[in-house]
Parts: structure tokens; C-alpha cells; sequence
């Protein structure tokens, strides 16, 4: 339950601070977006069972059984502008997808996407060049709703990071302490919608228009 809480706070703060009134205030006043919720959040969080916290928790329960995972993704760049992709092996078809997983507690998003970089692909050696502005949310298939974390999730809702690969292709390695990819490659962003499974697909296109500009070599 802190897992969900922690994640539904972040979640709720970055939707308040998205709203167009909300960002134009904050500019008239000359706050900082960055401060604003850093300070949202360790507010919200200090205030154990209180109504900000309660309505966070709202915000990811609500729908079908099930609430949103509060989780990351990372489109990784080389140095041609293609990203990394890996192939599950824990589907029978070829679903390719981009790291990805969720937030622990206490962790912030970039934490916990450099933490799934070292789990999935065995490295972290990466620059942060972009994020969305704001959290992407997927479903899971009927199917595999019931089945993933004993029924808690009904999909995944997801902060993104665009980060660049520093390091080389030798520094890759999928043979981690939990492995989730059975191979990888580098693909055109254009293509990974294509690519991925049916019901990741709006996410992956969502990513590919925001970040659609970094897919150009490095300069």
C-alpha cells in the first residue's frame, strides 16, 4: 500500500501542476515547477491517512478493479538517434518494448528509471535529455489483468524519460539478476509502435510524436 500511495502522490501533483490555470498562476507568481512539487510531494507524503493523500489514492483506484501502477519508462538513444528495444521473454509472440517498470517506495521517477536501466539492461551509463509533461496510461488485456499482481492493477501509468546512451553496445547485458529480455536491438523510434504489443501501442506513439526530434544522430 505505501508503493501505491507514494506513486498516486507524485501521480496527483503532477497532474495539479500540469493544469494550464494552475502553470499560469505559478508563472504570474514566479514559482518554480521543480520546487512546487518537490514541496507537493513531501507534504503530501508527511501527512499520514490525511484527505491530499486519500484523494491521491482515489486518483489510481479509481475504474475497474484495480488501480493505475505507478511505474517508468526510458526511450534510450544511441548515437544514431535509434532506441533500444528488448524482446519479453515471458511472451510466447514477438512483443518488443522499452525498459520499463515501477516506482518504489521512496524512490523518485529518475531513480527508479536508472535503477530498471541496471536491472534490464545491466547498465546506467546514460544522460537524462527529456521527459513528458505528463504521466502516460495504459490498460492491461482482460486476460492479463487478473493475472499480473494478483488482480491489484488494471494497467500502468507512467512517467517517460528520453535519456542518451553513453556507453557501448558491450556495456549491454541482459543477463541480470532477474533477466526480462531474452534480445534487444536498436530500432527507429517511428517503428516501435509497430513493434510492440497491441495494447502498449497509444503509449509508444504518444512517445514517438513527443520525441520524435531526437531521432537524429547525435551531434
Amino acid at each position: 500500500m505505501e508503493d501505491q500511495s507514494q506513486g498516486a502522490i507524485q501521480i496527483l501533483v503532477q497532474d495539479l501542476l500540469s493544469d494550464p490555470l494552475t502553470q499560469l498562476m505559478m508563472k504570474a507568481d514566479g514559482v518554480d515547477p521543480a520546487r512546487a512539487s518537490a514541496l507537493l510531494i513531501f507534504v503530501c507524503a508527511a501527512l499520514t491517512r490525511s484527505p491530499c493523500q486519500k484523494e491521491a489514492q482515489l486518483t489510481v483506484s479509481s475504474g475497474r478493479e484495480g488501480g493505475y501502477r505507478a511505474g517508468v519508462g526510458i526511450l534510450l538513444f544511441n548515437a544514431r538517434g535509434e532506441v533500444f528495444v528488448g524482446q519479453r521473454n515471458d511472451i510466447a509472440e514477438a512483443a518488443w518494448q522499452a525498459p520499463q517498470g515501477g516506482v518504489d517506495d521512496g524512490e523518485t521517477p529518475l531513480q527508479a528509471a536508472l535503477r530498471e536501466l541496471r536491472e534490464e539492461i545491466g547498465t546506467d551509463r546514460v544522460e537524462v535529455i527529456a521527459e513528458t509533461d505528463r504521466w502516460l496510461r495504459y490498460d492491461f488485456p482482460d486476460e492479463a489483468a487478473a493475472a499480473r499482481w494478483n488482480g491489484q492493477w488494471r494497467g500502468q501509468q507512467q512517467k517517460w524519460f528520453a535519456m542518451r546512451f553513453l556507453g557501448t553496445d558491450d556495456d549491454i547485458d541482459l543477463e541480470t539478476e532477474h533477466p526480462e529480455f531474452s534480445a534487444w536491438r536498436w530500432v527507429a523510434l517511428a517503428d516501435l509502435p509497430a513493434l510492440a504489443a497491441p495494447f502498449k501501442r497509444d503509449v509508444y506513439q504518444a512517445l514517438s510524436t513527443q520525441f520524435g526530434s531526437l531521432s537524429v544522430p547525435a551531434g
